[in-house]
C-alpha cells in the first residue's frame, strides 16, 4: 500500500522532468530575488537601504550556529541524511495524514524543497477551478521536488541552509535572516542568542501570527516549541556552541531558556522611513539617476557648465545612466543588491540627527508656537497680506498627493476645494509623541505642517572633502524635502568671510584698522543709491575698529567698506574658486548676503579655511560593489588651491573672534565648548533664514534653519537670528562628538600656522578694538575710508 503511492510519485517525477520547464543551473545561481541595496557608513555599519523587499544576504560563516540548529530541528530533522526529498517523511504524511486523517503530523517538505518553493514562487493558482487547481498544484509540487534535487546536486548542505535562511520572510517587512535579525533584535545574525534564533525560526511558518510585537503570547509559545525540538534532537547548544554533556544539563538549560521573556526592545520596523542618513540616501539616488545636462533646462549658463563638467569628470554623477549590468540592462537600486560605501561617519551622523531633533523638538519649535499666537495670517508673518497667503496655500495644495490624485481622477476645482475643507481622520507629526491621530481639514493640515520649522545640517572633513554627516530636515517620515542640496536659501552674513578673504589676500590682516561709518553705493547707470542697513550700536559709529572687530560684530558697515575696495566681481570669482556652482549676481548687496546657495555649497566653501586654502569637492561615496562583493566603481574627488595657506590662517583667526567674543559666543558659554573653534552666524531679512557655520582643525560643519516659505519666520531677531536658530544644532552636535573618542575630535586639536604668518595678533575683536584713534598706529595696518 505504501510502495504503490511512492511508485506513482516516481513515475510522475519522470514525466515532469521530461516535459516541464525546470530551472537550469544558471537560473538556480541567479534567482529573481529582490535584493536590497545597502548603504554603508565608512566603518562598515549599514545606514539604510533601497528596497522593494528588505532583503540582504549573509554567508554561512555569518550565521549563528543556533540559527542552523534551530532550522534543522524544526523544519527538517533529517536534513543531513536526504538528498532533497525525504521519502520517509513523505511516507509518514501519506499514511498518517492522508489515510488516517491525522493532520497534526506536519508536512513532508524538506528545507531544500522549501528553498525551491521560495526561490521560484508558485504563481497565482486561485484563478483556476477546483479540479484544475489540484492538478496544477501536483505539477508545481513535482517541479519543486526536481528543483530540490538539483539544488542538492549543485550545493553543499551549508550553502542550502544559508540560502534558505536568506530567502524566507520573517514578517515586519523583513526578508532574509539578516534583515530579520536587525529588525527584531538590532544585531547581525552572527550575534544572535539561542532564544533569539529560536524565535526567528519559529516565525517562518506564520510570520504575522508569531510576530512578538503583535502576538506576544503566541510568539513565546512558538519559540519554546522550537527550543523543545532543538533539545529533543540534541541540537540545543551552550554559549560556546557545544552540545550539553548530560541530559540533566540539557533539561536545565531548556527550562531556563523557556522561562526567558522575548526581548524586542531593539525592534525597529525597517521600512523606507527607518534607518539613518535617509535624506542622504535620497540625495544619492538623485545624483546616481542624473541625466546628461541639457542647456534648455537651465536658467543660468554657469550652472549648466558646472553640471556638464560634473557629468564628464564625476563618474558617480549619473552613475545609473553610465553603467549597465553584464547583460546590458540598467542597474536597479531597489532590486539588484548593490553595496554603496559612503564617507559618512556613523556616530557623527547619529549625533547630527539627534542634535537637529533635540534643538527643534525640545526648544525652538516651542518658541515658534508661542510666536504664532500673535500672527494674524498663521503661520505667515503679520506683514504678509491675505493675497500672498492664499497664493502660498494654493501652491501647497497643488503639490499635495490629495490634489494630484483628485485631478488625475477628473475632479473639478469645486470638488477639490470642498475636499480640502472637509474634516477627515489623519495621523500627523508630533515632536513629543512622534505622531498623533486627529481630525482636521486638509487645508488645516497644510497650515499645521507649514508651522513646523525646517533644518539642514552637513559636516565635511577639511582637505579630504569627505561628507561625514548629512541631515536634510527635521523628520524624514513627515518632511521628505531635503534642505541641504534640494533647495537654496539666502545666506546672510555667513557670506562675509569670503569678502574678508579678499582683504587678507590684498595685504590686510585681522588687526587692520578702518573707520566704522555707513556706506552708500551709487549705481553708475541709474544714479540710484543703496546704503546697507546699519546693525552697529550708535556708540560704535565713527570709531576706528579692526577688521576682526568688524567680522566679530558682523558689521554691515565694514562689509560695505570692503566691497567698495574690491568689488562684487572679485568676490564672486573668489567664491567660484571655493566651489560655489549656483548663479552669483555680481551686485553690491552681495557683501551682506543677498545670494542664495545650498547648505552643501556653504559648508564646502567654508572648508577652505580649516583646510589651509584647499577646496575639495564634497565626496559622497568611495565605491560601489555588486551583490557578490565585486567592485563596480571607485570614486575620488578633485582638489584645488582656492586661496593661500597664509590667507586661510588669517581667516581662521578672524572667524575665531566670532566664537570667542561675537555672535557665536554661546558656544563658549551655554555649550561650554573649549579648544580652537572658528565660525560665522548669519541672519537674513525678516529673520527668514538662520545660519551657523563653524569649524575646528578636523571638521567643518553647519546648517540652516527656517520656515518652508520665507514668509514663515520669527518676529524678533532674538529668536530668529542664526545664533538662536542654527547655532545650537552645531553646539549640541559638537558636544556629542567630543564626548565620543571614536569620532576622532578633541579639544586639543590645533590649527597649523603656515610659514610667513605670526601665530598671534594684538587684536581680539572685542570692544577694545574700537577706539577714537584717527590715523594712529602702524600706517601699514591702518585703512581709512575715501
Amino acid at each position: 500500500m505504501v510502495l504503490c503511492p511512492l511508485a506513482i510519485i516516481l513515475f510522475a517525477l519522470l514525466i515532469v522532468g521530461l516535459t516541464a520547464h525546470i530551472p537550469s543551473f544558471e537560473e538556480l545561481e541567479h534567482p529573481d530575488n529582490k535584493l536590497a541595496t545597502q548603504i554603508f557608513a565608512e566603518g562598515g555599519e549599514v545606514l539604510t537601504t533601497y528596497h522593494i523587499e528588505n532583503r540582504s544576504y549573509v554567508t554561512y560563516e555569518e550565521l549563528s550556529p543556533y540559527l542552523v540548529e534551530a532550522a534543522v530541528s524544526t523544519e527538517d530533522s533529517r536534513f543531513y541524511e536526504h538528498s532533497g526529498i525525504d521519502f520517509r517523511a513523505l511516507a509518514r504524511v501519506g499514511v498518517k495524514t492522508l489515510l488516517l486523517h491525522n493532520r497534526h503530523q506536519g508536512g513532508g517538505s524538506t528545507i531544500t524543497q522549501q528553498l525551491a518553493k521560495t526561490l521560484y514562487p508558485r504563481g497565482e493558482l486561485s484563478k483556476y477551478g477546483s479540479i484544475r487547481r489540484k492538478f496544477k498544484m501536483v505539477g508545481v509540487k513535482l517541479k519543486e521536488w526536481i528543483t530540490a534535487v538539483k539544488l542538492e546536486k549543485n550545493y553543499t548542505k551549508d550553502e542550502i541552509v544559508t540560502m534558505y535562511l536568506n530567502s524566507i520572510e520573517y514578517g515586519s517587512s523583513s526578508f532574509g535572516v539578516k534583515a530579520a535579525s536587525q529588525t527584531f533584535f538590532g544585531k547581525n545574525p552572527s550575534e544572535l542568542k539561542v532564544e533569539e534564533a529560536a524565535m526567528l525560526v519559529g516565525m517562518v511558518n506564520a510570520p504575522t501570527r508569531y510576530n512578538p510585537t503583535r502576538n506576544y503570547e503566541k510568539a513565546l509559545a512558538r519559540r519554546n516549541t522550537v527550543l523543545e525540538r532543538m533539545a529533543s534532537e540534541e541540537r540545543l547548544l551552550d554559549e560556546n556552541y557545544e552540545p550539553y554533556q548530560s541530559r540533566k544539563a540539557l533539561r536545565h538549560a531548556l527550562d531556563s531558556l523557556k522561562s526567558l521573556p522575548i526581548d524586542c526592545a531593539a525592534y525597529e520596523l525597517k521600512d523606507h522611513n527607518s534607518g539613518h542618513a535617509l535624506y542622504y540616501r535620497d540625495m544619492l539616488r538623485r545624483t546616481m539617476n542624473a541625466t546628461e545636462p541639457q542647456r534648455s533646462k537651465y536658467q543660468y549658463e554657469e550652472v549648466y557648465r558646472a553640471d556638464s563638467l560634473r557629468w564628464v569628470n564625476d563618474d558617480f554623477y549619473g552613475w545609473l545612466n553610465k553603467h549597465t549590468k553584464p547583460d546590458g540592462t540598467k542597474y536597479n537600486l531597489d532590486k539588484d543588491g548593490l553595496r554603496i560605501y559612503t564617507t559618512i561617519n556613523y556616530k557623527m551622523q547619529v549625533y547630527a540627527e539627534q542634535a537637529v531633533a533635540e534643538h527643534l523638538g525640545k526648544d525652538l519649535q516651542k518658541s515658534f508656537w508661542g510666536d504664532l499666537k500673535y500672527k494674524t495670517n498663521k503661520p505667515f508673518s503679520n506683514d504678509i497680506d491675505a493675497k500672498t497667503r492664499d497664493r502660498l496655500m494654493k501652491q501647497a495644495r497643488k503639490t499635495s498627493d490629495r490634489y494630484r490624485a483628485m485631478k488625475r481622477d477628473g475632479a473639478s476645482d469645486n470638488e477639490i476645494n470642498k475636499s480640502f475643507n472637509t474634516p477627515v481622520k489623519m495621523r500627523v507629526f508630533d515632536w513629543e509623541k512622534g505622531s498623533v491621530d486627529t481630525v482636521m481639514t486638509p487645508n488645516d493640515s497644510i497650515v499645521y505642517y507649514k508651522s513646523h520649522l525646517r533644518a539642514g545640517f552637513v559636516a565635511i572633513e577639511p582637505v579630504t572633502g569627505f561628507v561625514k554627516a548629512y541631515v536634510g530636515g527635521p523628520n524624514y517620515r513627515y518632511f521628505k524635502y531635503d534642505n541641504v542640496t534640494q533647495s537654496t536659501h539666502q545666506v546672510g552674513s555667513t557670506i562675509k568671510p569670503f569678502l574678508y578673504t579678499l582683504a587678507m589676500q590684498n595685504g590686510m590682516t585681522p588687526c587692520t584698522k578702518v573707520v566704522d561709518v555707513p556706506q552708500t553705493f551709487i549705481d553708475e547707470y541709474t544714479g540710484t543709491t543703496w546704503t546697507p542697513r546699519c546693525t552697529d550700536k550708535d556708540e560704535w559709529i565713527g570709531k576706528t575698529v579692526t577688521l576682526k572687530w568688524g567680522l566679530t560684530k558682523s558689521s554691515n558697515n565694514i562689509s560695505a567698506y570692503l566691497m567698495k575696495q574690491f568689488g562684487p566681481h572679485a568676490m564672486a570669482e573668489l567664491m567660484r574658486d571655493a566651489g560655489f556652482k549656483n548663479h552669483i549676481d555680481e551686485v553690491n548687496p552681495l557683501c551682506v548676503g543677498s545670494a542664495d546657495f545650498t547648505v552643501m555649497e556653504m559648508i564646502a566653501g567654508t572648508c577652505i579655511f580649516p583646510s589651509g586654502g584647499i577646496y575639495a569637492e564634497p565626496l559622497l561615496v568611495t565605491r560601489i560593489e555588486d551583490n557578490m562583493g565585486n567592485t563596480l566603481s571607485e570614486f575620488s574627488n578633485k582638489k584645488k588651491v582656492a586661496i593661500s595657506a597664509q590667507t586661510a590662517y588669517l581667516m581662521v583667526n578672524l572667524m575665531a573672534g566670532v566664537v570667542n567674543e561675537g555672535t557665536a559666543a554661546r558656544l563658549r558659554g551655554k555649550y561650554a565648548l573649549k579648544g580652537q573653534i572658528s565660525g560665522k552666524t548669519g541672519t537674513t531679512n525678516d529673520n527668514a533664514d538662520g545660519w551657523f557655520i563653524g569649524y575646528t582643525p578636523k571638521i567643518c560643519a553647519g546648517g540652516w534653519v527656517g520656515g518652508e516659505n520665507p514668509q514663515i519666520h520669527f518676529q524678533s531677531i532674538a529668536l530668529g537670528g542664526g545664533a538662536n536658530m542654527a547655532l545650537p544644532i552645531w553646539g549640541i552636535w559638537m558636544q556629542k562628538c567630543l564626548a565620543d573618542p571614536s569620532c576622532g575630535l578633541s579639544e586639543n586639536d590645533t590649527f597649523s600656522v603656515p610659514s610667513g604668518v605670526s601665530g598671534a595678533f594684538s587684536c581680539t575683536g572685542t570692544d577694545d578694538d574700537a577706539t577714537d584713534e584717527v590715523g594712529g598706529g602702524d600706517s601699514t595696518d591702518t585703512e581709512f575710508f575715501d
